[in-house]
């Protein structure tokens, strides 16, 4: 389906909010970080237990469990890239209740807090990116943008302005109720439980090693996905628009299965394949979304036109590389 200026809301009214002044992007007014306490610790665990666990990879670890870890982190990016993000951050596609079912389960997997939380903090960085009602506000630098903000109180921008953000939809998607519902039990179950005591019980592996090696694969998950916050804003060519910190980066494509084509997405955020470039080897969530809208479970999938694409580029883009090289 492909969109034209007419079938979405203007740039516009996107950025309009009657309840506070206008914030000019990058932005980030001086500010004292109140450190979150019981993040701070969980997040120096995890990389200290993830860099014990690449020790066991390369050491005593089977082909077995490596191989399983594998599949389990394309699992989980593609339900927060295909899920999280694509579909339910920004409406690009629509799902029919088994694919919805299948996205959630994936993006549990990963973690990343419930996907109403993902969603909640994703609208309102495009809403209002690259200032302080940014969560993940670019401005502050790459180690803010990248981790930083999970480790410290959040913005009272961000707080103030989120209370009137829209989250009519996803409130009434009784999939993601559940997840919310029971959130401690079923993601720790899934994403930590299980991809632990199958390879114990399936290949043999020792507590140790399996635990280690679980943690090692949801780290090396977060940071895929963080890099599009902090190097997808930050290094890359910006051929539809030069004024905005998003930047085409190939490197995050790959990691992040489609993702680094962040120029483009910040400024037609539902085009479903958040790239000119389409069914490309570095977009396998599109080919993915492109997978089940052929089996009939993903519809109305929203594109920009070529004569949309085209105009934005010719008023506001550097005439650099769209790949990102």
């Amino acid at each position: 389906m492909t969109v034209s200026k007419t079938d979405t809301i203007t740039e516009q009214s996107i950025n309009e909010d009657v309840h506070f002044e206008k914030l000019v992007a990058r932005q980030a007014a001086p500010r004292k970080h109140e450190v979150v306490k019981f993040n701070l610790i969980t997040f120096g665990y995890a990389h200290l237990a993830a860099l014990y666990g690449v020790y066991l990879l390369c050491t005593v670890a089977t082909w077995k469990t490596v191989i399983f870890h594998c599949i389990i982190f394309i699992i989980s990016s593609l339900g927060i890239t295909a899920g999280s993000h694509r579909l339910w951050t920004h409406k690009a596609y629509k799902a029919k209740r088994p694919l919805q079912i299948i996205l959630m389960i994936m993006s549990t997997f990963a973690f990343q807090n419930t996907v109403v939380d993902w969603v909640r903090d994703h609208r309102i960085h495009h809403k209002y990116s690259d200032t302080d009602a940014d969560p993940y506000n670019p401005a502050r630098g790459f180690f803010f943008a990248h981790i930083g903000w999970l480790l410290v109180r959040k913005h009272e921008e961000v707080k103030k302005r989120g209370k009137f953000l829209d989250m009519s939809d996803i409130y009434a998607n009784p999939v993601l109720m559940f997840q919310r519902r029971y959130a401690i039990p079923f993601i720790g179950t899934v994403c930590f439980l299980l991809p632990t005591v199958i390879p114990m019980y399936i290949f043999g592996e020792t507590l140790n090693t399996a635990w280690h090696i679980t943690v090692l694969r949801y780290i090396i998950n977060l940071h895929c996905t963080f890099s599009v916050n902090s190097v997808a804003h930050l290094y890359g060519t910006k051929p539809y628009d030069k004024t905005i910190k998003p930047a085409q980066n190939s490197w995050v494509s790959f990691i992040a299965f489609g993702e680094g084509f962040h120029n483009y997405h910040h400024i037609f955020p539902w085009d479903y394949k958040t790239a000119e470039l389409g069914n490309n080897a570095l977009n396998l969530t599109t080919l993915f979304i492109d997978f089940f809208a052929w089996l009939g479970w993903a519809y109305d999938l929203k594109t920009a036109s070529d004569d949309m694409i085209k105009a934005r580029s010719e008023r506001t883009g550097d005439g650099k590389n769209i790949w990102g090289f």
